[in-house]
């Protein structure tokens, strides 16, 4: 096994460690109060009050009602439920709205419901990553269903424009759906007055267990579960409750509230530092994304001359990690859907490393990571010029 001591982790993106204050919160729920939160005696209800103040943690975090939280398995399991949700209400509205970066939890979705009778349209972004508003309005029609849109990508950081894409689905009278895993914890989120019907989020990128996450569902909206069974979470998802984590989740909400400050700060100021430097020290380096409207901890950068699979080998032989692009497209061979619809060259597509940062993130290790990134990249340009003499790697 690697040793924690013995890895730079900047791939907070992908999953975050699990703070201590949260693992010693669930621990107690995976031994020594095991019951069941649906039985009526006291040694199970009092695992239902757990749950309940998990609940309201979490409605504190984003300033919504209790009742309007439903625990699920993931973000993933979230995503799915509040589309199918939509198309389900209503059999003359089988078209989405979405964008062309969105996470493969939703774009996967979406292109397996468009197999199967649904129509969608994934609106364009800019070369910066910018959802385009005005298209993604005309897009919008009398059969359409719902409108999702992540709220920060989680490749390039850019952060998209919530409550202004929000109104103009209620404008619409469509509903309307974000995919907020990457946002929660990073931005403020304030839903007790927003027109944003579904928002779905996952533990494992707030700093808690992996396995667990949320959907929010807006007292108004209506909602027609996925699964069947019991008359779990208000009916809304059936299952027992997977509670030491949710319990974690809870915490985790708490921990985020508290730790927001910090995020804005000294994590952007690591980010910025590591950023700025490699753009002096590295010819041909560039910043994918967004600059100012980017989550605090993201850089997306690409290093023409590389591949970012080689480049990924290396670095993570020098102990760091980090990734080309999103954890779940880890081991494809194509370029990042992401970059390609920002209309990046090829070149750059291809040679993007993304680098997050987190909470247990220092500056040794960002000093660390700057010793280390431009030898790398400096020993695969050197490769690559060997193999092709006399050619110069593109900067565009």
């Amino acid at each position: 096994m690697i040793e924690d001591a013995n890895i730079i982790y900047l791939d907070n993106n992908a999953t975050t460690q699990l703070d201590p204050l949260v693992l010693e919160e669930m621990t107690p729920f995976l031994a020594k109060y095991y019951g069941n939160p649906s039985s009526g005696y006291r040694f199970g209800t009092q695992v239902r009050e757990a749950v309940n103040r998990a609940r309201e943690r979490l409605a504190s975090l984003f300033r919504c009602r209790v009742e309007e939280i439903v625990f699920t398995s993931c973000g993933t399991e979230s995503n799915n439920a509040a589309l199918n949700s939509a198309l389900e209400m209503d059999p003359a509205r089988q078209h989405i709205v979405t964008s062309a970066v969105e996470h493969s939890a939703i774009r996967r979705h979406c292109e397996h419901l468009a197999k199967n009778g649904c129509e969608v349209t994934f609106v364009s972004v800019d070369g910066e990553g910018n959802l385009d508003l005005d298209e993604l309005e005309r897009a919008i029609r009398a059969e359409t269903a719902i409108v999702s849109v992540m709220w920060a990508n989680n490749e390039t950081g850019v952060v998209f424009p919530m409550e202004q894409i929000a109104e103009i689905a209620r404008r619409k009278s469509v509903l309307f759906h974000t995919d907020a895993v990457q946002a929660v914890g990073k931005v403020e989120i304030d839903l007790s007055s927003s027109p944003i019907n579904f928002l779905s989020l996952s533990a494992h990128k707030l700093y808690g267990p992996k396995g667990v996450g949320a959907l929010y569902v807006n007292r108004r909206s209506r909602f027609r579960p996925s699964l069947i069974g019991g008359g779990q979470e208000n009916g809304r998802r059936p299952g027992t409750e997977n509670v030491a984590s949710i319990v974690a989740l809870g915490k985790a909400a708490e921990c985020a509230a508290l730790a927001m400050a910090d995020e804005k700060t000294r994590v952007r100021a690591m980010r910025d530092r590591f950023e700025t430097t490699l753009l002096k020290k590295i010819s041909g380096t560039f910043v994918n994304g967004n600059h100012q409207a980017r989550l605090s901890n993201t850089s997306n950068i690409s290093f023409t001359g590389i591949d970012s699979g080689a480049a990924l080998i290396l670095l993570d032989q020098h102990g760091i990690c980090c990734s080309a692009g999103s954890a779940c497209r880890t081991g494809s061979l194509e370029a990042s859907h992401v970059l390609r619809a920002m209309k990046l060259s090829d070149e750059r597509a291809r040679s993007n490393v993304r680098f997050s940062f987190g909470r247990f993130n220092a500056q040794a290790d960002v000093d660390k990571a700057l010793e280390i990134v431009p030898k790398v990249i400096a020993k695969l340009r050197a490769v690559s010029h060997a193999e092709r003499p006399g050619l110069e790697p593109a900067l565009a």
